[in-house]
């Protein structure tokens, strides 16, 4: 069943970061608000995926390491990055500081879950 889980919550963040680039390519064209406005809903329901899956492989591992509480906070951060990029976009704010804690936390998440974390793939050692 861990299988399973862990195709759905891979899947669910790659659609969720697809998804992201594509409210970001909506919200910057003039008359294409109410499409931004739905993908970013659909968007939000993603992330909902995302926080199911990571919970239930969370509750997977035998033990609780220092790593995997690291690996849960930087998912959740990530969530909260795209959230408020997005929100700031539609906005016309700045969103600098959030696009380079998105990317930090991207990378975290991406190399502890498949590098670190007994579920992953170990590409990164």
């Amino acid at each position: 069943m861990r299988v399973v889980t862990t195709h759905l919550h891979i899947t669910s963040w790659v659609l969720a970061l697809i998804l992201f680039l594509v409210v970001l390519a909506f919200s910057n064209q003039a008359g294409k608000e109410k499409t931004a406005k739905i993908l970013h809903m659909v968007l939000r329901l993603d992330y909902l995926l995302i926080l199911y899956s990571g919970g239930d492989l969370f509750a997977a591992y035998s033990s609780m390491s220092g790593e995997l509480i690291i690996k849960a906070i930087a998912g959740l951060w990530v969530i909260v990055a795209m959230e408020m990029i997005s929100v700031k976009t539609q906005k016309g704010a700045p969103t600098k500081a959030w696009w380079i804690q998105f990317v930090i936390a991207l990378l975290i998440a991406i190399m502890l879950g498949f590098g670190r974390l007994g579920l992953g793939m170990a590409w990164f050692l």
